[in-house]
């Protein structure tokens, strides 16, 4: 599948719970949703792939929250990794963008503790492994992605740690701080809190160890 911006010929703005198709994907269950966004389930009509697609309407967008929409593609694009969720395709029409990505047929790790309570050691020690592979993969291509939570890790079929949601994601050079407070409050770093300046991969890394041994060695999610 190409990784290129496709328009979609449409005259008409259709609601998205009237979609029933997109490009070449036929639109099952709905799987998530954002305050721009919905996340559908859907199936490639040739290949019969299960994917992700996430809807955005425009409309709901201001021209900074639509930048940095363009922000996540244009980063999505550059990783590569078995850990992060990847981006196949994107379409476009005149209200809506479509971002089709992989799907981890599992969701995320945060309802994974939730239900089924504390990881076993090693279970745990695999994810984070993965994580940290992940994110690390991140920075070696100039990329923090400043949201890490239990939210944002998926599960594939087998189990394996997805990263994904690089909506606040950004690209850094080493040694140059970020400013931009974003991310979630309970996995946030201190410097963060008090307003300062930051080093985005260091921020990552404190964000790191929340998600899953942080929350499976207490037990509970934070609030």
């Amino acid at each position: 599948m190409a990784n290129n911006i496709k328009p979609i010929h449409k005259s008409k703005h259709f609601p998205i719970d009237q979609l029933v198709c997109v490009g070449n994907y036929e639109l099952e269950k709905t799987i998530g949703t954002g305050n721009f966004a919905v996340v559908k389930l859907a199936t490639h009509v040739i290949t019969k792939t299960k994917v992700a697609i996430k809807i955005i309407d425009k409309a709901r967008l201001d021209e900074d929250n639509l930048k940095k929409t363009f922000r996540e593609i244009a980063i999505m694009k550059k990783l590569r990794h078995p850990h992060i969720v990847r981006l196949y395709q994107v379409m476009e029409s005149a209200h809506t963008i479509y971002l089709v990505t992989e799907y981890a047929p599992n969701g995320e790790i945060f309802d994974h503790l939730v239900s089924k309570g504390r990881m076993p050691e090693a279970e745990a020690a695999r994810a984070f492994a993965q994580m940290v592979a992940a994110v690390g993969y991140c920075h070696s291509r100039g990329v923090v992605h400043r949201d890490l939570k239990a939210e944002n890790l998926l599960l594939d079929r087998d189990m394996n740690i997805k990263l994904a949601d690089f909506g606040f994601s950004n690209e850094y050079s080493a040694g140059a701080p970020l400013a931009t407070w974003c991310g979630s409050p309970p996995y946030a770093a201190p410097e963060l809190f008090e307003g300062r300046q930051y080093d985005g991969p260091k921020a990552d890394i404190w964000t790191n160890t929340t998600p899953t041994f942080g929350n499976n060695e207490v037990g509970v999610t934070p609030e």
